[in-house]
Parts: C-alpha cells; structure tokens; sequence
C-alpha cells in the first residue's frame, strides 16, 4: 500500500509538473523520464533475474541510434521507428546474451562490459557508415501524431510520460505473472530454480530480452528529445550509472529505482554550476548510502515475515 501511494502521488505529480514549471525545468523532467525507463529495464535483468549486466547502454544507444538513422538518413517518421527502436536491441540482446548467459557475477559483468566498449567502438569509427563517428548523427525528426506535431518542450515531456507508464504497467504486470516468479527463483538461487523445473537459462535470456526492448524506447526518447545522437552518450560509464542506480535505489524496488534516478541525473542537473564538485559530493553520498541503507534507499519487501523468522 505504501509503495502504490508513492507511486499515485508521484504520477499525479508528473502529471501537473509542466503546468508550473519553465521549459528548462520540463527538459530536465523529460531527461528524467527517459533515464527512469532505461534504470528500471536494467533492474529487470539485475534486480529480478539477479545478473551483473554492466552494458546496459548498448540497448540504449542501439535504440537512439535506430531512430537517429531511420528519421535522419531515409526520412521515416519518428513514431514508425518506434518499433525498430524495439526489435534492434531486443534481436542483439539475444545474440549477445546466449553464449554468455551462463557466467555468474563478475564474469558476466566484464563480458557485458566488453561489450559496451566494443558497440562505443563501432560507434565512434562509423560503423557501415551510418553511425556518423565521433560527431554523431544531428537532426532528428519530431514525432507527429495524425498531423500533430509535436514540438514544444512539455508535448515531448508527455510522450515520454506516456512510454514511462507503459514501463510501469510491464513491470507491475511482471511481477504478478508465472514469469516474475521464476525471475524471482533465478534470483535467489539458481540451481534450486533448475531442480524445480524452471528453465533457468530462458528466463536469463528473456530477462535480456525485455530489458533491451524497454531500454530501445528509451533510447527513442533519447534521440527524439536532444535531435542528435553521439557515441559518448552512451559509454560504459553510463552502464555503471544505470547500475548504480538499481543498487543505490534498492533491486526490484520501482520507488527505489526511481528515487535512485532522480539523485543520479536530475539533482547533478540542479547543481550544474558546481560541475567540478558536484560527482564528488554525490560519490560521497552513495558511499553514504550503501553503509546506512545497505539494501538500498527503499529497498523491496516480500511479504510480512515475522521478526523472530528473520532473525
């Protein structure tokens, strides 16, 4: 009940925050939106299935890129690319997900991590010279819906408000189903998941799968939003964030996740003038934070085990 009210509150929120609020305030509203969808499709694979993905921003910059090149290079409205947006990562994340699926903890995270270094690569040197190396890709198109275009700064913040909800109905609907459960059991022990008949290595690669599909339309929203793409966008530094931001909020927990994304990219956005000090001020406060909340800031709760149990 706490976590529902917290959730109604903060939709309600979103909801009326660009009546108030300037156009800078709505872009970074909508810089929060997007990067809120692309932290929960991290905690799938990390807060639910229980892997160590550090090369999360692949997806991301795979979806960016898909309408980055489809709009700005062949013209296709931006709502068409949508679902390429979708589709391209989710094939890959299949692809690379399959042959290393089975490596635990840190050697699945310095695989993924590999691999986010080799996608920045690929990107940079211009990759079948569509990528448009270092610099990018500039001029993306907006989206327009039977002849609405949209084109103001809060018309943009709904429809990544829209793809948020949508995030938030997945994963609620994820969590109450047969799938959620055995993501669950993987979690918490995998080789007890195989003995009960969960096929532990389909529901890892599906993990990926969703995942890399949510983190697609963010990407989308990305490129929609900044009308350009660029490889540094999406480095491994930004994998470490999006990891960060699961262990930070609490794994599996949507209020933790989204209050972790909200210390991550909007209060350094607030703080913007003391850019030298402000990663440092908050390095300091997630060391912080992992010593007084361990488990995270609103860590997840299964159930209402008694005391005496727990301890």
């Amino acid at each position: 009940m706490k976590k529902n009210s917290f959730l109604i509150a903060l939709l309600l929120f979103f909801i009326i925050f660009p009546l108030f609020s300037n156009s800078s305030w709505i872009a970074i509203g909508t810089t929060f939106l997007i990067y809120s969808i692309v932290s929960l499709s991290q905690d799938i694979v990390l807060g639910r299935a229980g892997m160590f993905d550090m090369g999360h921003a692949i997806y991301f910059g795979m979806g960016a890129y898909t309408t980055a090149i489809l709009s700005s290079t062949y013209g296709m409205p931006i709502l068409l690319t949508l679902p390429f947006a979708v589709l391209v990562p989710m094939i890959f994340s299949i692809l690379l997900a399959s042959p290393i699926v089975h490596l635990k903890g840190d050697y699945l995270l310095v695989a993924t991590l590999g691999f986010n270094v080799v996608f920045e690569q690929a990107l940079k040197n211009n990759i079948f010279g569509i990528t448009g190396g270092p610099n990018g890709i500039f001029g993306v198109g907006i989206p327009e819906i039977f002849g609405l275009e949209f084109t103001s700064q809060a018309s943009i913040y709904y429809f990544a408000l829209f793809f948020l909800l949508l995030t938030l109905i997945i994963i609620r609907n994820l969590e109450s189903s047969k799938t959620g459960r055995a993501l669950h059991y993987v979690h918490e022990d995998s080789l007890a998941a195989e003995t009960i008949g969960i096929n532990t290595r389909f529901y890892k690669i599906f993990a990926f799968a969703i995942s890399a599909a949510l983190a697609g339309i963010a990407g989308a929203l990305f490129a929609v939003q900044y009308s350009a793409v660029s490889p540094e966008a999406f480095d491994f530094v930004q994998s470490v964030l999006f990891f960060t931001i699961v262990i930070v909020g609490g794994e599996s927990s949507i209020p933790g996740v989204l209050i972790g994304t909200f210390l991550m990219f909007v209060v350094p956005e607030i703080f913007r003038e003391f850019a030298a000090a402000r990663y440092f001020v908050f390095g300091i406060a997630m060391i912080l934070t992992m010593i007084l909340r361990p488990k995270g800031i609103w860590p997840v709760k299964f159930g209402k085990i008694p005391n005496y149990i727990r301890s």
